[in-house]
């Protein structure tokens, strides 16, 4: 029987280490030195002077996008935080359907880097609406240090909040303050997402051209996708032009890869559905009958009244047996189509061969939807026949490689033959800002933020960048009222989706003068909370709770002990070692006999790159310790056995040598000896904290 050597009276060992987020500073400069290492030194530090040659050394004058404290901003983005998340289970809602759902209390720029361990590569969707920079709005402080004292006390403010900046037009850094607390966090939010992800940033006026610019940085200009302009009302109290409107810069995380993948983003036309619904009710009254549905939805048609969207898809009054449709164009668009003949079905002679040639590349193609009586035939041969566009159109009714004609250039036929007729967004969006505001009064019972963003409009545009994905994963990290996560439940309700939102908001106090401080809120993230919880919750006369929960979590300092212990200068050397170990041994004590045990596996957890809905299941074979299995649930799970007793047996630790997956224990449990032979056994599947 082998056994395990002992270490040698040489051998080193390691000192205990603060459980961190990842060191993107670090993972750079080896990713660097790994594709370069001429660009090293033979001690392994970076060259500036080959690097600058490898760039071309004396290029002073190049297009740059400069501000002051740039450079600051971009190695805060990338140094690692001792952070912690602590689970809140008072203010959490049905934490067993949350399902991946996580409301954060917290500075953000920490929670992202928190994040990163384990949500790396795996949102499809970030929007935010930072502050805009109007001199009212704050700036984030970004004086977040772990290792003094927790951020609410250091920004010199009560428990209760943090502390904010205003940030007047006359600072000589107006522009250079925002683009400081936007540029890291837009950093660390790129590597969240996942390759085929896609960021929008709402914005105003004021930085719409510096926002531009920092996300061309941050993401590569190649990627962007779109501006778009979002009206939301006229001032007629405006001396010279009324300015009514925002701007939302939308990204890609690699546009590339969305064209490599035939990426089409479409959405449903307004008033398809009710058309839709209508047309069911019909078939169900008159049968097979196609003439006396077309009569009544023809009448209904129109008795719409003016403005309602269906009534701008009249032309759908024909019906068959597929559903409502109306005639399109089959010539090819723009000219230069295909020229052969087709038979009329009557009299057999070829049909008249449209100007701009046929919309259908080949006559087999053209066979095909004559066969499955998608093409209508004129009374006879003089006339081209015309296509039919159904409003839920049929499975395989266009082929991809034909054309569409010039009405129709903006819309698609979904191969999901469930789907309604699509279209794709312009880039204009006109919502009056006064309806967000309205259902936002209505759902809190009073006035209790300003300039929510609109949450139906955040529903349209969440589905329509992630292609429809019920499983999509969401971030906002500037939470505000929680309209994202509002958008986010009420996509799932209207298709069944598993989405899922994490909604990130700092705790910034609420001025007793302000109208939610007299409603009972003290902060911001109070009000997040609180929304997303009453949506759960169902509204109205006649509430349906959604079957749908979500956990909080608040950002605070790590669980683990941390060394705050400062020698006595009066003291000696020695006698200041036995006060250090004292010291250690008091802090280790603390950790297990005061604080709650989830605390930590919270923090180790979701720093081993588990993810914050991960389950655990008793490991019923060891009875000498308590020992689980860890998992969650992403698309290929991570997986450990974790033990945070402070005492193994040796049953326990040879179980542990033969783990063939990770192994996560704590220091206190391990002497030198029982060290070194795990991590001779394991390698690097073994992990202390």
């Amino acid at each position: 029987m082998s056994t395990i050597p002992t270490p040698p009276a040489t051998a080193a060992v390691e000192a205990p280490r603060m459980p961190q987020s990842p060191d993107l500073l670090a993972e750079r400069l080896a990713r660097l030195k790994s594709d370069f290492p001429d660009l090293f030194t033979d001690e392994g530090r970076l060259n500036p002077a080959e690097l600058q040659r490898l760039v071309g050394e004396g290029e002073s004058e190049r297009y740059e996008f400069r501000w002051h404290g740039k450079g600051e901003a971009k190695r805060r983005a990338f140094m690692p935080t001792t952070a912690a998340l602590n689970y809140d289970a008072s203010r959490s809602m049905n934490p067993d359907q949350a399902r991946g759902n996580l409301i954060i209390e917290g500075e953000n720029l920490e929670v992202l880097k928190l994040l990163l361990s384990s949500y790396r590569g795996q949102v499809k969707c970030i929007y935010i609406d930072p502050p805009y920079n109007t001199g009212k709005d704050f700036v984030y402080s970004d004086n977040y240090t772990q290792d003094k004292r927790p951020y609410w006390e250091q920004t010199g403010v009560t428990e209760g909040g943090v502390k904010v900046d205003t940030n007047a037009q006359a600072d000589g850094r107006y522009h250079s303050n925002w683009l400081n607390m936007i540029y890291p966090r837009l950093l660390v939010a790129r590597q969240l997402l996942r390759e085929d992800g896609v960021v929008m940033v709402s914005i105003d006026d004021y930085e719409i051209d510096n926002l531009r610019r920092t996300m061309d940085e941050a993401f590569g200009e190649e990627n962007h996708v779109a501006t778009l302009v979002w009206e939301k009302g006229r001032k007629n109290d405006a001396k010279l032009f009324s300015v009514g409107h925002e701007y939302m810069a939308v990204y890609a995380k690699d546009l590339q890869a969305l064209k490599d993948a035939k990426t089409i983003w479409r959405e449903a036309k307004p008033g398809a559905k009710e058309i839709w619904d209508e047309y069911v009710r019909l078939r169900k009254t008159h049968g097979e009958s196609d003439l006396a549905i077309e009569a009544d939805l023809t009448e209904w048609f129109r008795n719409l009244p003016a403005g309602h969207a269906s009534k701008r898809l009249a032309r759908y009054r024909r019906v068959d047996s597929n559903g409502p449709w109306r005639d399109r164009d089959i010539s090819w668009p723009g000219g230069g189509g295909p020229r052969y003949d087709v038979l009329h079905k009557d009299t057999g002679l070829p049909c008249k061969v449209p100007e701009r040639g046929w919309g259908i590349s080949a006559p087999d193609e053209m066979q095909r939807q004559i066969d499955l009586d998608l093409i209508v035939f004129r009374a006879d041969h003089t006339e081209p026949p015309f296509r039919k566009a159904h409003l839920r159109p049929v499975a395989d009714e266009l082929d991809p490689e034909n054309g569409l004609d010039e009405e129709d250039e903006n819309a698609t036929a979904d191969p999901d033959d469930a789907g309604l007729a699509m279209q794709v967004r312009g880039s204009c969006i006109y919502k009056q800002s006064q309806v967000a505001v309205k259902a936002l009064r209505k759902l809190m019972g009073a006035k209790v933020f300003p300039n929510p963003k609109d949450y139906e409009e955040l529903a349209k545009l969440i589905q329509y960048v992630t292609g429809g994905d019920p499983c999509a994963l969401v971030l906002d990290f500037f939470g505000g009222s929680g309209s994202t996560a509002h958008a986010v439940l009420k996509l799932n309700r209207e298709d069944g989706g598993n989405r899922q939102f994490v909604t990130v908001q700092l705790p910034e106090e609420i001025k007793p003068k302000e109208a939610a401080y007299k409603q009972g809120y003290r902060k911001i993230s109070d009000i997040t909370i609180d929304r997303v919880k009453r949506v759960i919750a169902g509204t109205g006369d006649k509430p349906q709770p959604l079957d749908a929960g979500f956990k909080v979590f608040s950002l605070v300092k790590s669980n683990f002990p941390r060394v705050e212990f400062a020698p006595d200068p009066d003291k000696t050397e020695a006698e200041n070692l036995i006060a250090l170990k004292a010291y250690i041994q008091a802090k280790e004590a603390s950790l297990f006999n005061v604080l709650p045990r989830e605390l930590i596996q919270d923090e180790v957890f979701l720093k081993c790159g588990f993810q914050l809905d991960y389950q655990l299941e008793r490991v019923t074979e060891l009875t000498g310790n308590e020992v689980w299995r860890v998992s969650d649930s992403q698309a290929t799970p991570r997986t450990a056995v974790v033990c945070f007793d402070t005492q193994l047996t040796a049953v326990t630790l040879d179980w542990f040598k033969a783990q063939t997956g990770r192994v996560i224990l704590l220091e206190a449990a391990l002497d030198t000896t029982m060290k070194w032979n795990l991590r001779h056994t394991l390698g690097a599947r073994f992990i202390a904290f």
